[in-house]
C-alpha cells in the first residue's frame, strides 16, 4: 500500500472524515508571510507544495501542514495598518465585553492587543495569548497583557490554574492557522468556563467560493471554514454553535458563537439560514470546488494578459499591498520584478524586505507619490474602498488601479490610456 504524501491529508481536520478532493495543486510556494531580506535575495528560500483539498462532507478546504516550527514566533501581519480594522475590532470588543459581563476575556492569537486595547477600554479583564514575542511587546506598549505561548492543552491549563476560567474565549483570523483543531479544541475546553462563550472570527468558506478568493489558501491558513465545518467541529469537542454574525471584512467572513453542549441552547435562525446556503451551492459537491479552481486558473491567464499588454504600451505597475493572500496570487502566476516594479506597503514591518518567492521589493506607501507609477495592482483587494480612498490624488492624476478579484478589471474605467 504507497504511503500517504506528507503534502496531502487524509482526513477532514474539521470533521473526521476521508471523503477528500484534491481539487487546485497550486505547485511549490513559500509560507506566504515568509518575507526576505535583501541580504539573503541569493540563498535559497524553502518552499512547499500548496495542494487545496475539500472535504465532500462538511465543505471545509485544507492544506497540508507544511509551515516550519516555531514560524510564528515573529510574525509580520498585523491589522492596526488597516483603518478598516480598527473599526472592526472597536465593535467585536463591544460584543465579547457584553457577552464577558466582567468575566475574563482571553484572546488567542492576540496580534498587536488592537482589539485588546478597545476592551479594555471598556472596563474589561483581558489576556491574549500569542506566540509572538514582538507583536506582544507592541501590544504591551499599549497596556495589553500578552501571555507569549502556542494555544493548547498545556497552555490553557496553565492559565486556568493562574487566572481561573474564562467567561469568553476570542479568536479573529487565528483558527485557519492551526494544524491540530481537536487538540486546540481541547484546549478551549479547559480554559473556557461551563456557562462561557467561544467566538471565532474568520473567512466564509461559501464567499470564498462566490468570489474566487482562490488566494485566501496559502500554508498558514491550513483551513478555510465553511459553517458545516465549525458544527461539525464543535460536536466532536463537546461544543455546539449557536449563532453567527456575516461580516463584510476579509472579503466576506463569519463571526461564530460557539458554547459547551450544557449551556448551548437551539441554534439560531441565522446558524439554520447559512448552513442550507451552504448546501444549495453545492459545498459538498466536488464539481462546485473544481468550478473555483477553473475560475482561478482564467484568473491567471486574465490577469498575465492585461499586465502584459501594459508593459508593452511601456505602461510602468506596481503592486499595492504584500498580503499573504497578495503572495499565493504572485507565486501562483508568476508575475515577479519583471512586472511589477515594486510593492508598497503600510506595515513597517514588511518595508525594505522583498516579497517570499518573487523577490520584489517592499517600500513605505510613499514611494506612489515618488515614483508614479501609472497602475497598481491591489493585491490587498479587501481593502481597495479604503485604499482609493487614501490615494485620490493618485487616481486624480491620472493613475489607475487593477483589481485581480473576483476577475481582473481596471478602476477607473473610464477609456483613460
Amino acid at each position: 500500500m504507497t504511503a500517504e504524501p506528507r503534502d496531502m491529508l487524509r482526513e477532514c481536520r474539521a470533521c473526521g472524515s476521508g471523503r477528500l478532493h484534491l481539487f487546485l495543486p497550486m505547485g511549490n510556494h513559500p509560507p506566504a508571510n515568509m518575507f526576505v531580506r535583501p541580504e539573503d535575495a541569493g540563498k535559497p528560500q524553502p518552499a512547499f507544495p500548496l495542494n487545496a483539498q475539500a472535504c465532500l462532507d462538511c465543505g471545509l478546504i485544507q492544506v497540508a501542514d507544511q509551515v516550519p516550527e516555531g514560524f510564528f514566533r515573529h510574525y509580520l501581519y498585523i491589522p492596526s495598518g488597516a483603518a478598516t480594522m480598527h473599526g472592526h475590532f472597536e465593535g467585536l470588543a463591544r460584543v465579547l465585553a457584553d457577552r464577558a459581563a466582567g468575566g475574563l476575556i482571553v484572546d488567542i492569537g492576540c496580534n498587536d492587543g488592537l482589539m485588546l486595547g478597545f476592551a479594555n477600554a471598556l472596563g474589561a479583564q483581558t489576556l491574549g495569548v500569542d506566540p509572538a514575542a514582538n507583536l506582544a511587546e507592541a501590544a504591551a506598549r499599549n497596556g495589553v497583557e500578552v501571555h507569549v505561548a502556542y494555544f493548547g492543552p498545556e497552555t490553557a491549563d496553565e492559565l486556568r490554574a493562574a487566572r481561573g476560567p474564562a467567561q469568553v474565549i476570542s479568536t479573529s483570523n487565528t483558527l485557519n492557522h492551526i494544524g491540530d483543531l481537536m487538540g486546540f479544541m481541547d484546549g478551549i475546553n479547559r480554559l473556557l468556563a461551563d456557562d462561557g462563550w467561544f467566538v471565532v472570527e474568520l473567512p466564509w468558506g461559501l464567499d470564498i467560493l462566490r468570489g474566487n478568493q482562490f488566494d485566501n489558501i496559502y500554508h498558514e491558513h491550513m483551513s478555510e471554514m465553511s459553517l458545516k465545518s465549525l458544527v461539525r467541529l464543535a460536536e466532536r469537542s463537546g461544543m455546539a454553535v449557536v449563532d453567527v454574525t456575516r461580516l463584510r471584512v476579509h472579503g466576506g467572513s463569519m463571526r461564530v458563537f460557539m458554547r459547551k453542549t450544557g449551556a448551548a441552547g437551539a441554534p439560531s435562525a441565522e446558524v439554520r439560514h447559512m448552513l442550507a446556503a451552504e448546501d444549495e451551492a453545492g459545498m459538498n459537491d466536488a464539481a462546485t470546488f473544481a468550478g473555483l479552481a477553473d475560475h482561478a486558473r482564467q484568473i491567471g491567464t486574465d490577469l498575465r494578459a492585461l499586465l502584459a499588454g501594459l508593459k508593452a504600451q511601456g505602461k510602468t505597475i506596481a503592486g499595492y499591498g504584500a498580503p499573504a493572500k497578495g503572495n499565493t496570487l504572485l507565486n501562483y502566476f508568476q508575475i515577479g520584478p519583471e512586472t511589477l516594479d515594486f510593492l508598497v506597503d503600510r506595515n513597517p514591518l514588511k518595508q525594505g524586505m522583498l516579497s517570499p518567492g518573487t523577490l520584489i521589493p517592499i517600500h513605505d506607501t510613499a514611494a506612489i507619490a515618488e515614483r508614479k507609477p501609472d497602475y497598481l495592482l491591489v493585491l490587498a483587494w479587501n481593502f481597495f474602498d479604503e485604499i482609493r480612498q487614501q490615494l485620490a490624488d493618485y487616481e486624480a492624476a491620472g493613475g489607475r488601479f487593477i483589481v485581480p478579484l473576483p476577475s481582473p478589471h481596471i478602476v477607473p474605467q473610464d477609456g483613460r490610456g
